[in-house]
C-alpha cells in the first residue's frame, strides 16, 4: 500500500485519502434527488424562500461588513452599496417568491452549465484512471443538459425544474459515490 500512495502525485494521493467527503456529497446528493422527485413542491417551495433568504442575510452581512470596515478600507462604501441592494433584493424577493423562483431557476442552469463543463474539461486535465475520467465525463454531460434545459425552460420549468434538478442530484450522487468507492480502493492498494 505504503508504495502504491508513493507512486501516486500529492494530490491525488491527498484526494484518495478524503474519499469520504465525496461519499457523504453522493449521499447528500442522493437523498435530494429522490425528495426532489417524490415531493417536487415542497421541495420547490423550500428552494424558493432559501434562496430569497440567502440573498436577504448576504445583503444584511454586507452592510454589518461595511460598517465594521469604516475607517479600515477605502472601499466600504462599496461594500455597503452591495449590502443595500442585496438587502433591497432580498426584501423584494421574500414578498413576490414567483420572481425569486424564477430567478433561482436561471442561476442554477447557469451554474449547472458552467459545473459541467468544468467536469468535461476536467476529464482532459485529470491523470487517474480511465473509469475515474468516464464517471467524471458523464456528471459533466448530465449538469450541461440538465442546465440548458433549464435555462432553455424557465418559465414552464416549475416541478419539471425541480424534477430535473432531482433527476441531475441523483446521477451525480451515484457517479460521486463511484469516484468515492474507486478512491478509496486505490488507497487502499
Amino acid at each position: 500500500m505504503a508504495a502504491r500512495n508513493a507512486q501516486l502525485p500529492i494530490v491525488g494521493n491527498i484526494v484518495a485519502e478524503l474519499w469520504w467527503l465525496a461519499l457523504m456529497q453522493s449521499m447528500l446528493a442522493i437523498f435530494f434527488g429522490i425528495a426532489a422527485i417524490f415531493w417536487p413542491g415542497l421541495t420547490l417551495v423550500t428552494l424558493d424562500y432559501l434562496f430569497s433568504a440567502f440573498v436577504l442575510v448576504w445583503g444584511i452581512i454586507e452592510i454589518v461588513g461595511a460598517l465594521m470596515s469604516i475607517g479600515r478600507r477605502d472601499t466600504w462604501w462599496l461594500t455597503m452599496i452591495f449590502g443595500l441592494v442585496g438587502l433591497v433584493v432580498g426584501v423584494y424577493l421574500v414578498r413576490n417568491p414567483g420572481v425569486a423562483f424564477a430567478t433561482f431557476i436561471l442561476l442554477v442552469g447557469a451554474t449547472l452549465v458552467v459545473r459541467g463543463l468544468f467536469d468535461i474539461i476536467g476529464t482532459f486535465l485529470d491523470r487517474r484512471s480511465t473509469t475515474h475520467r468516464i464517471l467524471l465525463l458523464i456528471v459533466g454531460i448530465a449538469a450541461v443538459i440538465a442546465g440548458i434545459i433549464v435555462v432553455l425552460q424557465p418559465a414552464v420549468a416549475g416541478v419539471t425544474f425541480v424534477w430535473v434538478i432531482g433527476l441531475y442530484a441523483l446521477i451525480f450522487g451515484v457517479v460521486t459515490l463511484a469516484i468515492a468507492l474507486e478512491a478509496r480502493r486505490e488507497l487502499l492498494e
